[in-house]
């Protein structure tokens, strides 16, 4: 059966959080058979996600930093840090409505998260979406 959207997400936030431990752990891979491993076929919405945060991840941190208060994005859980920076990367460079890409953060945090990290995480996305896409 296909997977929506959300469900899709919720793999790449995943797949991003195997990154973040191996890349902590300084272990080598593959990030497509990481993919496939979650997923067992080709997916362009995974994948541009995934390949985007990959190649991205030193804009989405700054940007991350940039509206956190008092924080940094490398105090947050791997699986926080994931979903944080599946939003700021589907909203700043995807063609999903800001809203939706706001929206589906939240839901993936307040999945996963706690209420106040999901509160942190709402106000870090709407500062982006304020100051960094609503301007383009």
């Amino acid at each position: 059966m296909a997977k929506n959207r959300s469900e899709l997400r919720e793999i790449a936030m995943k797949v991003i959080y195997q990154i973040k431990i191996l890349d902590k752990s300084k272990l080598d891979y593959d990030v497509k058979s990481l993919i496939y491993d979650q997923l067992e076929q080709e997916n362009d919405f995974v994948n541009e996600l995934v390949m985007g945060y990959c190649s991205e991840r030193k804009k989405i941190n700054s940007l991350a930093n940039k509206y956190m208060k008092d924080w940094t994005i490398d105090r947050l859980n791997m699986v926080d840090q994931a979903i944080l920076s599946i939003g700021i990367y589907e909203l700043t460079n995807t063609k999903t409505p800001p809203i939706v890409a706001i929206n589906e953060a939240i839901e993936l945090s307040k999945r996963y998260s706690e209420v106040e990290v999901t509160k942190m995480m709402n106000g870090v996305l709407d500062k982006i979406y304020h100051n960094e896409v609503s301007d383009d």
